[in-house]
């Protein structure tokens, strides 16, 4: 059963960074494709990153150019570095394992990213 641990979150005022880490147990991780996502208060989750087994990454033009997702497989980790954070970034990050576009573990419990104004 895949497990899921995130954090690293916190509150950043805009223009701050942030560094989120994830670990994932009960899968060989070094064969799956990982995502980030996040749930802003009342809104769907939505995706923001992804990176495959591979290493090639994907991004959510909302994060293009300000987020960078990585991996360690010796430390069956990802990591999302958040840089020049805006308000509208608020929310609780989660990761998941993904085939294709499935996500096919049970969420976790999510860090919680603030951005103040």
């Amino acid at each position: 059963q895949v497990h899921l641990v995130e954090s690293g979150g916190g509150l950043v005022q805009a223009g701050g960074s942030l560094r989120l880490s994830c670990v994932v147990s009960g899968i060989t991780f070094s064969a799956y494709d990982i995502g980030w996502y996040r749930q802003a208060l009342s809104k769907q989750r939505e995706s923001v990153a992804s990176i495959s087994r591979n290493g090639d990454t994907d991004y959510a033009d909302s994060v293009k150019g300000r987020f960078t997702m990585s991996r360690d497989n010796a430390k069956n980790t990802v990591y999302l570095q958040m840089d020049s954070l805006k308000p509208e970034d608020t929310a609780v990050y989660y990761c998941n394992v993904r085939v294709g576009l499935i996500v096919v573990g049970s969420w976790g419990q999510g860090t919680q990213v603030t951005v103040s104004s």
